[in-house]
C-alpha cells in the first residue's frame, strides 16, 4: 500500500497538477484532458481503484482506499483523473438500483458515463430537504414525470445521468414522500440553465426538469426512501471530502515550509523568524489533530457502524483545517501567494467553500451537539 500511495502521489504531482488550469476552466479542452488522464491512469494501473473489480475497477475496500484518497485529493481533479470520483454513485446505484439502473454501472466505472447528484434547490435552504419542491408525478404506465429546478449540481453539464431528489408524495415541508430517481440527461425536458462558478471556478450548474419522463424502474429504493439513501451517501461523501481536504492541506503545508526554508530577506531566512515558525507549528498541529478524526469516521463507516457524530466532527475540523493551513501558506508567501504562480488561491478557495459544501459548519455543530446532549439526557452518552 505505501508503494501504491507513492505512485498515486507521483501521478497527481506529475500528470494532474500541471493541467489544473485547463481543468479548472472546464469546457471541451478540460474534457480532452480528462480523457487523456484516464488513459494514462489505466496504463499506470491506477484507474478506479476503489470501484468493484467485477465492473473493471481495482476492487479496494473503503478502509484500504482511505489510505490512498489523501494522495489522490491533493488536486481537486485527482479523483476524476484516477477514476475514483464515481465511488458515491456506483455505491448508491449498486445498492439501491433496479437491474435497469445497474446497467449504467459498467460505463460509469469505465469513465464513459459521468453522473451527478441533484438535491439543493434555489430559494430553498440546502440543509432542509423537507422543503424540496421538485415533484415526480406517477404516470399511468408506472413511470414518472419530474418537474422542478436544482442548483449547485456538480458536473451536470457533462453528465449522462442525474440522480434527483423529488417529492413523490405530500407537500413541501412534509418529512415523508421524498424519493430519488435516476434521470438520463438526454430526456426531453431536461435543461442546463446556467453555470454557477464558485469563486470563479467552473463545475457547478443550475438545472431544470420540465415534465421529464422517467422509467418506473429508475426509482432508487422504495418510494419515500430518499432520506435514508441520501443520508448513507452523505456520510460516505463527507468522509471522502475530508480525506481529500487533508491531501490539499498537506500540499499547502509543503508549500509553506518550502517557502520558509528557501526564502531569504535582509534579516536572513524566513524560517528563522518566530512568527513564521508559529505559522508552521499551527498548520502542522491542525493537520495532525484532524487526520485521526477523519480516520475514526473511516473506520466506523467501513465496519458498518453509525458514524454520524464522527463524520460531523471530521467534516467541520477538516474544512476549518484546510482554510487555516492554506491561509498560513499564503501569509508566508506574501504577495506571491495571491497570484497565479502558486496553487494557493485555488486551495484557499476550496477551503472556504468546504465550510459550506455538504452542509455548512453550523448544521454539523448543531446536529452533533444535539446528539451528544440527548445521550446525556437518557444516560446513553459514550465517553468523549
Amino acid at each position: 500500500m505505501p508503494e501504491l500511495r507513492k505512485r498515486i502521489t507521483r501521478f497527481v504531482a506529475g500528470r494532474v497538477v500541471p493541467r489544473e488550469e485547463v481543468l479548472d476552466a472546464g469546457g471541451p479542452a478540460a474534457a480532452a484532458v480528462r480523457t487523456a488522464l484516464r488513459d494514462e491512469a489505466r496504463e499506470e494501473g491506477l484507474w478506479a481503484l476503489p470501484l468493484p473489480a467485477g465492473l473493471g475497477g481495482g476492487g479496494l475496500d473503503f478502509r484500504a482506499y482511505a489510505q490512498l484518497a489523501e494522495a489522490e485529493g491533493a488536486s481537486d481533479h485527482g479523483p476524476a483523473a484516477l477514476g475514483s470520483a464515481p465511488l458515491l454513485d456506483v455505491t448508491m446505484l449498486a445498492r439501491h438500483g433496479s437491474p435497469g439502473v445497474r446497467a449504467y454501472l459498467e460505463p460509469l466505472v469505465s469513465g464513459e458515463l459521468r453522473t451527478c447528484f441533484a438535491m439543493t434547490e434555489p430559494d430553498v435552504p440546502g440543509t432542509d430537504p423537507f422543503l424540496t419542491a421538485t415533484r415526480a408525478e406517477s404516470r399511468p404506465d408506472g413511470g414518472w414525470l419530474v418537474t422542478g429546478r436544482k442548483w449547485f449540481t456538480s458536473g451536470a453539464a457533462d453528465a449522462g445521468l442525474v440522480t434527483v431528489m423529488a417529492r413523490t408524495g405530500g407537500a413541501p415541508g412534509d418529512r415523508h414522500g421524498l424519493s430519488l430517481l435516476a434521470v438520463p440527461t438526454r430526456s426531453p425536458g431536461f435543461r442546463v440553465v446556467r453555470e454557477l462558478p464558485v469563486f470563479g471556478a467552473a463545475g457547478q450548474y443550475e438545472i431544470e426538469f420540465d415534465r421529464v419522463r422517467v422509467p418506473a424502474d429508475h426509482l432508487l429504493g422504495a418510494p419515500g426512501g430518499a432520506l435514508d439513501i441520501a443520508g448513507e451517501r452523505l456520510q460516505l461523501g463527507r468522509t471522502l471530502r475530508c480525506l481529500r481536504w487533508l491531501g490539499q492541506a498537506q500540499r499547502a503545508f509543503d508549500l509553506l515550509c518550502e517557502r520558509a526554508a528557501t526564502r531569504r530577506g535582509s534579516r536572513g531566512p524566513l524560517a528563522d523568524h518566530q512568527l513564521v515558525q508559529q505559522h508552521v507549528f499551527d498548520a502542522l498541529l491542525a493537520l495532525r489533530t484532524t487526520r485521526p478524526l477523519v480516520h475514526e469516521a473511516v473506520a466506523l463507516i467501513a465496519s458498518g457502524q453509525d458514524a454520524r457524530t464522527e463524520v460531523g466532527l471530521a467534516k467541520v475540523a477538516a474544512a476549518r483545517m484546510l482554510q487555516r493551513v492554506t491561509d498560513s501558506a499564503i501569509q508566508v508567501h506574501g504577495a506571491a501567494g495571491l497570484g497565479p504562480d502558486t496553487p494557493l488561491p485555488a486551495l484557499f478557495r476550496g477551503g472556504r467553500a468546504a465550510r459550506v459544501l455538504d452542509g455548512p459548519d453550523e448544521l454539523h455543530v448543531t446536529s452533533v451537539a444535539r446528539r451528544v446532549l440527548r445521550g446525556y439526557g437518557d444516560g446513553s452518552a459514550p465517553r468523549a
